[in-house]
């Protein structure tokens, strides 16, 4: 069942670096288990936008209102430091394209993921640690390496632990920067159809920031397509890449086309 109300809803949305406008006038609603992507050549504004919504920037204009489990719908900016941190550890997810920017890598895999839940109360070592290696099968690691420092695992393994590391406390919604880019094609593959797995089974919501159209088609049901710090399209994900109205989305589909 499709629930009536959004979990994210953002207007008038903007923020600029010195009065150079990097984003604005961005509105939009998030639904329940809806994956929205953002797609825009470099320097369009999707990332300082993805920054904004995850309380990781604070936007110069414009409201981030998101459907809290306890108190409804609340302004994230209005919300203490301290409870946005709490929503940032427990409600939201972000995965960062380097992962290393996302774990701890002087700690074990398995004190990445156990930390967050310790963040939550968790104070159980056993179950703590059972939790951990229910992740690392969820995400297809060895769980034979709980105990290895992430700085001995692969590009494609890091960025599966800080998937877990950030599944880990069942967020609602979840931001990706890039989250397979630098990895090599099949990697890439890999961990996309692990990441398409995890979002439609546990029924998140999710926005994925990409230059990569291919990602965007596969993980997401609509795209805001950014330019110049701007939305200048909006649709179901198949709609816009098939058929794009604006001329900037055409030449960013015929740019993928063109040999």
């Amino acid at each position: 069942m499709i629930e009536a109300a959004p979990l994210l809803s953002v207007s008038g949305l903007g923020h600029d670096y010195d009065g150079i406008i990097a984003c604005r006038h961005i509105a939009f609603d998030l639904w329940p288990g809806e994956v929205l992507g953002v797609v825009g050549e470099s320097g369009s504004g999707k990332t300082t936008l993805l920054n904004a919504l995850s309380a990781r920037l604070i936007p110069t204009t414009g409201t981030v209102r998101y459907r809290t489990r306890e108190q409804g719908m609340v302004e994230v900016y209005r919300l203490s430091e301290a409870e946005r941190r709490m929503l940032m550890r427990t409600d939201w997810g972000f995965v960062h394209q380097n992962p290393r920017e996302g774990l701890r890598m002087s700690v074990s895999a398995g004190a990445n993921v156990g930390e967050r839940l310790m963040a939550v109360g968790a104070r159980h070592y056993g179950e703590i640690r059972a939790e951990a290696v229910r992740w690392l099968e969820q995400v297809e690691m060895d769980t034979g390496r709980i105990d290895d420092s992430p700085r001995t695992f692969s590009g494609g393994m890091l960025q599966r632990l800080q998937i877990a590391r950030n599944l880990v406390t069942k967020p609602r919604l979840v931001f990706m920067d890039e989250p397979t880019g630098g990895l090599d094609v099949s990697v890439q593959a890999r961990l996309l159809d692990l990441l398409r797995g995890l979002v439609g089974d546990l029924g998140l919501s999710a926005i994925i920031v990409t230059h990569d159209l291919a990602v965007a088609r596969m993980l997401s049901h609509r795209l805001l397509v950014m330019w110049r710090g701007e939305v200048v399209e909006t649709g179901l994900t198949d709609q816009v890449l098939d058929d794009p109205q604006h001329p900037y989305s055409q030449l960013l589909v015929s740019s993928v086309l063109t040999p």
